[in-house]
């Protein structure tokens, strides 16, 4: 069995060989999907158009983003790159990360003020949220509520997330305490933990810290509230503190630490990552490595949003393809396959791995079997991130 993709549409199409006919399945791709937010005018559109080049608008007042703007990047990962230089494919094909320019927010944004709930709708479909704070100073660049505070900044959002989650909450409660007396005991439950999120919500505390059993979560992963999405902090500061940070970054730091809220503070500069992408690719190196950077902000972003959604990263190479595949932490050997289509998970009989760093020491897949480092592994198996692997399956 071969299996063909068409990346321009996201759908892979089965092809039987040797058995006298051909089958089509759609099976869209896995993507990560991150939704990029913030008050008007912190560089949000700057950033998006550097990390995409999809050319979004970026003006100097508010609202400048009316529809969000969604952008298909590739994440590097230098991996791949080595597993394609031994195998030589045809195409190289790395994971995918979508962007959502999302408009700026602003104080009363869940009550309608500004462009309203019509964004806030627009959040509920990300994976995870990247938020914005602005963490520089600049009077040519108008701030919304006249000087930068990242600390304010970041809590005007993240209260207005909270507030739409509150309404959410609140029309869910009250179909539920109508249905809970009847005495059913889950829905007494539910009113029970809806009227515990509710009172953490109208503190200004998002879902995130609200402290659920495993049970409690998945109730409310069924209401898609926006502060229960994980969120990445984008401290965007001026050039010169692209790599050290500076006092702002700081102030959003201990904000996010008061809260008790685990999320990951990326430092990165829009301008810088606009400039960059106007380079050749042979200059990018150098223009970094002079302002003390090691990657560009898309690298260091992606990495810290697939930790914080606990993702990780498996491949598949051959002289066709040389591939990076995107699955969760703990996924066992059939659903990775799922990954790549349905049929190799419903007719999955084994998996044929071998660790990244091993594959490349030897120098591909003869060699690694040669050298006994070629297992054979089962429905049980828990990929590794890093695994390259060819699976055997049978429909």
């Amino acid at each position: 069995m071969s299996v063909e993709y068409d990346q321009r549409f996201g759908v892979g199409k089965s092809v039987c060989v040797g058995q006298g006919f051909f089958f089509h399945v759609s099976r869209p791709f896995v993507m990560l999907r991150l939704g990029i937010v913030g008050l008007p005018n912190v560089g949000k559109s700057t950033l998006f158009n550097a990390l995409t080049s999809a050319g979004a608008v970026v003006a100097n007042y508010p609202f400048a983003t009316i529809e969000p703007n969604t952008g298909v990047v590739t994440v590097p990962d230098e991996r791949l790159d080595q597993i394609a230089a031994l195998v030589q494919p045809q195409r190289v094909v790395p994971a995918m990360v979508e962007f959502v320019d999302i408009a700026g927010l602003v104080k009363g944004a869940s009550q309608g003020e500004g462009l309203g709930n019509q964004f806030l709708a627009n959040i509920r479909e990300v994976d995870a949220i990247v938020h914005v704070v602005r963490c520089f100073e600049d009077p040519n660049v108008q701030h919304v509520t006249g000087t930068p505070d990242p600390a304010r900044d970041r809590g005007i959002v993240n209260i207005e997330l909270a507030l739409a989650d509150l309404g959410t909450v609140e029309r869910r409660l009250e179909r539920s305490s109508k249905a809970a007396k009847s005495g059913d005991a889950a829905l007494k439950a539910e009113v029970d933990l809806l009227e515990r999120v509710r009172a953490h919500l109208s503190e200004g505390r998002t879902v995130r810290t609200f402290g659920a059993s495993e049970e409690e979560r998945s109730v409310l992963r069924g209401l898609h509230l926006l502060t229960g999405k994980l969120e990445l902090y984008a401290a965007n500061v001026a050039e010169q503190d692209a790599a050290s940070g500076n006092a702002y970054v700081r102030v959003l730091e201990g904000a996010i630490a008061r809260d008790e809220e685990e999320a990951s503070v990326v430092v990165l500069s829009a301008k810088v990552e606009a400039e960059l992408v106007e380079l050749p690719a042979s200059d990018r190196r150098e223009f970094l490595e002079s302002l003390g950077l090691h990657e560009s902000g898309l690298d260091r972003v992606a990495r810290a949003a697939y930790r914080l959604l606990g993702l990780r990263s498996f491949f598949t190479g051959s002289e066709k393809e040389a591939r990076a595949w995107t699955i969760h932490a703990g996924d066992k050997a059939p659903t990775a396959a799922g990954v790549i289509h349905s049929d190799f998970e419903r007719g999955f009989i084994r998996a044929e791995t071998v660790a990244f760093e091993d594959f490349v020491r030897t120098g591909g897949w003869k060699a690694a079997r040669e050298n006994g480092l070629v297992r054979a592994e089962g429905k049980d198996y828990v990929v590794q991130d890093g695994d390259v692997i060819l699976f055997r399956f049978n429909v």
